[in-house]
């Protein structure tokens, strides 16, 4: 006899109650049959499950090995069956998939998303992968490793097309300066880079033009910058804390205490957050769902910078009314 999960669970059954007539009454079997059946397994895996007397029925130690082993495998047979079926089921819903990988190069509106994926689907499978590089996360949407790949890109500039993905914007915000609250140019709405000329700047590390782009923006204004260092996001912060350089952040960022931003004046340098994923995938039928749902995280993010909302009233043509395809 091949030892099933009908015996595992017969096996549970007769544990938990203590009895081989409690187990029969709890599984629907007459109790003969149902001793029957233990004994079949017991010759099966080679000795006596329980010791039986007067009391009850306890485990012996070959039981308990059994038992320990059923405590994992009757569980996880169950998720499996479980999994299944919300699959299947979710075939003819073309608004949901049961997991979802998403990267991002990071910033709210990636939490945003999720914290919105996951109260609108609490049983999905929900997993981020974080990089700095845009070119990664599309290699790994292009190679089904993800799902999505939500990312920052310079200007007016969108991923290459060479990755045969669709990308769409979130929205387009103009770059700010993260700085000392008594910085001398944190006084109005708005920083004329111009007199920022003696600065040393620092900035997150990644791929793309946007090194290039600021150097032609300092160069409009009438200078060369200094050297752009380039660190991780806590290595930023600490720079400005430190009095060492100012920072290029996004005005989603949120600040920490004794730091505030301010965009650049005329919006020389922008930011548009995208959505990508692969035309062909079963992402793709999702994807308008998801691009709401980045599109609501950016305007609770946004929302949080008063000054920054007051600003972008002299630039309509950004923030993230227009989602429209890039």
């Amino acid at each position: 006899m091949n030892l099933e999960l009908r015996h595992l669970k017969v096996v549970c059954a007769i544990a938990e109650t203590g009895s081989v007539t409690k187990a029969a009454s709890l599984l629907g079997l007459a109790q003969p049959a149902l001793t029957a059946q233990l004994q079949r397994i017991e010759r099966t895996l080679g000795g006596p499950l329980f010791d039986r007397d007067r009391r009850g029925a306890r485990p012996t130690a070959l039981g308990e090995l059994v038992l320990s082993r059923a405590r994992v495998l009757l569980p996880a047979m169950k998720g499996l069956q479980d999994e299944a079926a919300r699959l299947a089921g979710s075939g003819t819903d073309e608004n949901v998939m049961t997991r979802y990988r998403i990267g991002a190069i990071g910033g709210p509106v990636i939490g945003g998303m999720v914290h919105r994926l996951s109260e609108a689907q609490p049983e999905a499978q929900i997993t981020t992968h974080a990089s700095y590089y845009v070119d990664e996360l599309a290699t790994m949407v292009l190679a089904g490793k993800l799902d999505y790949a939500q990312v920052g890109v310079c200007g007016d500039a969108i991923p290459s097309a060479d990755y045969g993905l669709v990308w769409q914007t979130i929205a387009i915000d103009g770059v700010c300066v993260l700085m000392p609250d008594d910085h001398p140019a944190a006084k109005g709405v708005e920083v004329d880079l111009a007199e920022l000329a003696d600065e040393q700047w620092v900035a997150g590390t990644g791929d793309g033009c946007f090194g290039d782009c600021f150097a032609a923006a300092c160069a409009r204004n009438g200078f060369t910058p200094r050297r752009m260092l380039e660190t991780d996001i806590r290595g930023c912060v600490d720079m400005v804390e430190s009095g060492l350089a100012l920072a290029l952040c996004q005005p989603t960022f949120r600040p920490p205490a004794g730091l505030t931003h301010r965009p650049l004046q005329g919006a020389p340098l922008r930011w548009r957050q995208v959505l990508g994923w692969h035309p062909d995938s079963p992402a793709a039928r999702v994807a308008p769902r998801l691009m709401g749902m980045a599109g609501e995280a950016y305007a609770e993010v946004v929302a949080r910078n008063p000054l920054y909302i007051e600003w972008l009233e002299d630039y309509p043509q950004l923030g993230g009314a227009q989602l429209t395809a890039a």
